[in-house]
């Protein structure tokens, strides 16, 4: 299913200081964060901060693990123990991206002022529409996405509640329900939160239960909570933004996955996420309290000389 972007009007530039960077629809917000995708409008294409250069130049400040690349010449689903590297260095990526089949995401760019800047500008105005309905934001953080052109990033799922904003070029990305248990699983969620690697097991099937996006310049997209999803990106550079922020909920979530993640190891059949409220509340009760009396069991067994 690929869903017009006729009603989303373009936007103009350069961004007004006083104007807004995100064009979000109150209603839709309400119908569907944080739980369905939905189309957003946006003010960032062209902003100084992407063009290639200056990426460059922040690629140079982050710390090695936080700069992650790759060939992009990849099926949809792929082994990340097997993911094949080109040879490149990171500048060496940027550098030739038109031509070199790759594909970069540099993480928790957050640590540079100037983009620290702009994500806070962008969630805060996300939670003006959306904090009511999704209280203790926290763990705000962002990402960048360089890809050469038909480059495609491999199925996978992500634990934070995610807009992702196109800034270069254009892409085609496929979301998948993620309540559906046909394509994700209890136990791959367990998994998940305990440490497993973001990529999934992708089956031709599936694609008949995605809502496809095109992503062009100015568009952004809301991608919920493990919502498993893929991107093939167009015929030109892409550049992508990536805002992120955690919450209670997505909090609280991930720590009931990891407690029935033990129980399934001690030989426990838990029940599922969210099919008893009550059940879940016990669970996070249990897990904090023994997250306490650890802390007090360690606390006392340090001594002072």
């Amino acid at each position: 299913m690929s869903l017009p972007l006729a009603s989303l009007s373009p936007v103009e530039d350069p961004i007004p200081s006083s104007a807004p960077l995100l064009q979000l629809d109150r209603d839709e917000v309400r119908r569907k964060f944080p739980s369905q995708p939905f189309l957003i409008r946006h003010r960032l294409a062209g902003h100084p901060l992407f063009a290639l250069p200056r990426l460059m130049e922040l690629a140079r400040s982050l710390p090695e693990e936080n700069v992650e690349y790759n060939a992009g010449n990849l099926p949809v689903s792929v082994d990340p123990a097997i993911t094949p590297r080109t040879g490149l260095s990171i500048e060496e990526t940027l550098r030739r991206i038109e031509h070199c089949r790759s594909w970069m995401v540099l993480k928790f760019v957050e640590r540079d002022a100037a983009y620290r800047e702009l994500l806070d500008r962008c969630v805060d105005e996300v939670l003006a529409q959306a904090e009511p309905r999704l209280p203790g934001i926290g763990e705000r953080a962002a990402f960048v996405f360089i890809s050469s052109p038909n480059a495609v990033t491999p199925y996978h799922i992500d634990p934070e509640h995610n807009f992702l904003l196109q800034i270069r070029g254009w892409k085609s990305m496929s979301v998948f329900p993620e309540a559906d248990r046909s394509l994700i699983s209890e136990q791959e969620l367990e998994s998940f939160y305990s440490g497993a690697h973001r990529n999934l097991v992708f089956q031709e099937r599936y694609q008949d239960k995605a809502e496809v996006f095109r992503l062009d310049p100015g568009v952004g997209l809301h991608v919920p909570i493990t919502a498993p999803h893929w991107v093939q990106n167009g015929d030109q550079v892409s550049v992508s933004w990536s805002i992120t922020f955690r919450s209670a909920l997505s909090a609280q979530r991930e720590t009931v996955y990891k407690v029935n993640h033990r129980l399934r190891g001690l030989r426990i059949s838990p029940a599922p996420v969210g099919a008893h409220p009550a059940i879940d509340t016990a669970k996070l009760f249990a897990f904090r309290t023994a997250l306490r009396i650890k802390h007090t069991i360690a606390g006392r067994g340090v001594t002072k000389s």
